[in-house]
C-alpha cells in the first residue's frame, strides 16, 4: 500500500506541469494546447466555438488520471481567458477519489463562463466540484453528444476524450487553483 501511495504522489506532481523549461515556454505550451482543444471541441460540436468566443470568458484544461485499484488521482493544467480584457490566468487542477479500477485516462475540458462573476469566482476562489453531470446520446462509433456541452450552474462544460466529446462531464473531487509561478 505504501508503494501505491508513493506512485500516486509521483504521478500527481509529474503530470501537473506543461511542457517547457521556463515559465514563458510553459505558458506558450498551455496557450497552444488551449487553441487545439477549442478547435477539437468545435469539430466535435459545431457552433461551440461561437458559444466560447461570445461568453465573458472560458477555461481550457488538459488532465491526466490514474486509477490504481481503489485510489484515483489526477492532475492537469490550463488557462482561463477573459474575452473582454484578453487577460490569461494560468491554473492547475488536482483531483482525487476512490473507486475500483485500474488504468489511465486523459481528457481535455473547456469551461465556458456564462457570467463574468462565474469566471471571476473560478479564478479567485478556485473551484471544487462535488458532483457530476451526465448527458446522453452517442453519434455512431466516434463518440459525441447531442447538446454539445453540459451546464453546471453558470458554466457550460465540454469534455473531450480520445474518442471525441465525452458523454458525461465528471468533475467529482476536482480542485482548480491559480498557478503562482506562471501568473
Amino acid at each position: 500500500m505504501k508503494k501505491l501511495l508513493v506512485l500516486v504522489a509521483v504521478f500527481m506532481f509529474v503530470g501537473c506541469s506543461a511542457d517547457g523549461d521556463t515559465p514563458e515556454e510553459q505558458r506558450a505550451a498551455i496557450l497552444s494546447m488551449s487553441e487545439e482543444v477549442v478547435a477539437d471541441v468545435e469539430e466535435a460540436s459545431p457552433g461551440a466555438k461561437d458559444v466560447i468566443m461570445e461568453a465573458p470568458g472560458y477555461a481550457v484544461f488538459s488532465n491526466a488520471q490514474l486509477n490504481l485499484f481503489i485510489v484515483a488521482a489526477g492532475t492537469g493544467y490550463g488557462v482561463v481567458h477573459d474575452n473582454a480584457s484578453g487577460e490569461n490566468t494560468y491554473m492547475d487542477m488536482y483531483e482525487a477519489g476512490v473507486g475500483i479500477g485500474l488504468g489511465a485516462k486523459d481528457f481535455r475540458a473547456v469551461f465556458v463562463f456564462k457570467t463574468k462573476e462565474a469566471m471571476d469566482k473560478f479564478v479567485d476562489d478556485g473551484w471544487a466540484f462535488g458532483g457530476e453531470a451526465d448527458a446522453a446520446a452517442k453519434a455512431g462509433e466516434k463518440g459525441g453528444q447531442a447538446s454539445g456541452g453540459v451546464t453546471i450552474g453558470d458554466i457550460i462544460v465540454y469534455q473531450l476524450t480520445e474518442n471525441g466529446l465525452a458523454l458525461q462531464a465528471t468533475v467529482k473531487g476536482t480542485k482548480y487553483v491559480k498557478n503562482d509561478e506562471l501568473n
